[in-house]
Order: C-alpha cells, then structure tokens, then sequence
C-alpha cells in the first residue's frame, strides 16, 4: 500500500525520487554521485523526518555538522543541491509546499584558481611528451580541449583523419566500478571540433603504432575501437593516464596540475590568440557564452589591450 503522505519520511521520498525520477533522466555517472550523496549523508542525517514537515532549520543545521566535522565546503554545496532538484520534484508531485533547500545558506565554496599553461610551458610539454605512446592523447587534449572522459571514449569511428576532424559523441565513465561509454554531459558537448595538422600526423603516427601492438598482441587483443587503449586494446583507466600525466609535468619541470586543465589550457591559449569567445565555446561545447568568458576572465584584459591597440592604429596617422 502507497506511504500516506503525512508519514513518508525524507529517505523513503528520496529513494524514490533516486529511482523514479533522476535515474532515468540524468548521465549514469551523474546519478552515481546523486546515489552516493542521497546514501551516504542525507538519509543518515535527515531520513527519518516526515517528509511534509521539514524544515529550513534541519537542513542548515545539518549542512553546519558537515562542515563541522571537516567535510568541505564543495560537499556541503553538492549535498544542498541534491536536496533541492529532489524537493523541487517533491513540489510537482504536490508532497510538498515549499523547497526548504533554497532557504538555507551554504559554507562559501572557494573556487580553485585556473593556472593553465601559456604558450611557453604548452611547447616545453609537447617537447617532453615526444615519443610516449600517448603522445596523441596529451596532444589531442590540448588542441581540442576535450573532458578527460571524452578523449578516452573516442573511437576510431569519431575520427576523419582525412578531414582533420574528430566527432565527440560519447564519455568514457566509471560506473559502480566499471568502465562505460555514456552519454556526453550535455546536448552541447556532441560536437565536432578541427584539429591542427601537427595534431593529425600524431594521431597517423600513434594509429600505426597501436596497429603494431594489436599484432603483438595476437590472440590477446580485444577489439574494441577505442583510439586510445591499453597494449591489448581495453579502455584506459583516468587514474593512471593522469598519474602519466603529471610525471611529464614534473619531469619538464612545470606545476602539478590536473589533466582537466589541459582543457584550460586549450581555451585560454585560443583566446590568446585572438579566437573569438564564440568559437572557443563551441570547441569546449559549453551550454552559455557566459560561461566561457566568466571561466576564462584571466585572458579578458590583455585582450581588452589588444583590441585597444588595434583600434588606436586607426587614429594614428601614417
């Protein structure tokens, strides 16, 4: 028999809500992490409460404990929205009357500030990179400004080594453990992004090399179209790409940094360059132009320089 409404709890909603309504619209690896916050600190703390009758005070102070007992501040903000697209599902099913979520405040969440490599540092890794076996990957990265998740899910079907071209259609995720192509994150991240020629011959270069492995692996090798695999052909794992990663940095003696940020990186050379924040969004497949120029503010002003000085050659005269 259905739970009367004045004695469902907020767990048994949430639970529903997980299966019912965010299970089947949201990626797998975004309702992974739902599962896991709902899981693991929602339900401990504030499942037992009639759902019709929680209040703003409960949520807050839940919110303080974690923050208390050394959670970050990003885990707090995470765990509110969470509760929130829960509740405000709960408000169009009519259990609720109100979203308490959006009535509590959250620790503020310091942003990490983006230090990508400039056109200096970029050669010195290319130059260090010369010759690994993901030599392509690193350079693919950089020139197209992929998701971690996408360059590792793209398949030889994704690339027109011909055209110059590679179509991102799919992420390579990790979900309860297992490796999977999913769905991009957004509509916007399917896109088709052109690749320099340098970036072309090293992706000819690293083809023929994994065509060299594929006949020393024999019957070993699993054939799963992946341009960038293992020595047998399965999908790498992120965690080792990016521990790889971050040796070459340091052997090149450049800042630790995430293998996100060669994404950074590739926007904010682009801009750098003079290519308009139009263009630099469709190659990131950003949702908002908004998002590119706030994300990417640290170039803003020496473009603003550079537009200024371009502007001032017309009122010089000859």
């Amino acid at each position: 028999m259905p739970v009367p409404l004045e004695r469902q709890t907020v767990g048994v909603f949430l639970v529903t809500w997980l299966e019912e309504s965010a299970k089947p619209s949201v990626r797998p690896s975004t309702y992974v992490s739902y599962r896991c916050l709902v899981h693991k600190h929602l339900i401990p703390e504030i499942g037992k409460v009639p759902l019709a009758k929680l209040m703003p005070q409960q949520v807050q102070a839940m919110l303080n404990r974690k923050a208390a007992s050394g959670h970050s501040p990003r885990r707090a903000e995470l765990m509110r929205a969470v509760l929130r697209i829960a509740l405000n599902q709960a408000l169009r099913w009519g259990l609720v009357t109100r979203n308490v979520a959006t009535l509590v405040s959250v620790p503020r969440v310091r942003r990490l500030e983006i230090r990508p490599l400039d056109p200096d540092e970029a050669r010195r890794f290319l130059e260090q990179i010369r010759g690994d076996r993901l030599e392509a990957l690193y350079s693919v990265a950089l020139a197209a400004g992929l998701r971690q998740g996408e360059a590792l899910g793209l398949r030889w079907d994704d690339v027109d080594l011909g055209g110059g071209l590679i179509h991102v259609r799919r992420a390579l995720v990790r979900i309860d453990g297992k490796l999977e192509l999913a769905e991009p994150k957004t509509s916007q991240s399917r896109r088709t992004i052109a690749l320099p020629e340098a970036v072309v011959d090293r992706l000819r270069m690293h083809r023929a090399r994994q065509l060299e492995e594929r006949l020393w692996a024999g019957e070993k090798w699993v054939e799963m179209g992946f341009v960038f695999s293992t020595p047998v052909g399965r999908p790498l794992d992120r965690s080792n790409v990016t521990h790889v990663f971050q040796r070459h940095l340091a052997a090149a003696g450049l800042p630790r940094q995430r293998f996100h940020d060669l994404r950074h990186a590739c926007a904010s050379l682009l801009l750098a360059q003079g290519v308009s924040a139009r263009v630099v969004m469709d190659v990131l497949g950003h949702s908002q132009i908004n998002l590119t120029l706030n994300t990417y503010s640290h170039v803003i002003p020496s473009l603003r320089r550079e537009a200024a000085d371009r502007m001032n050659a017309l009122f010089v005269t000859p």
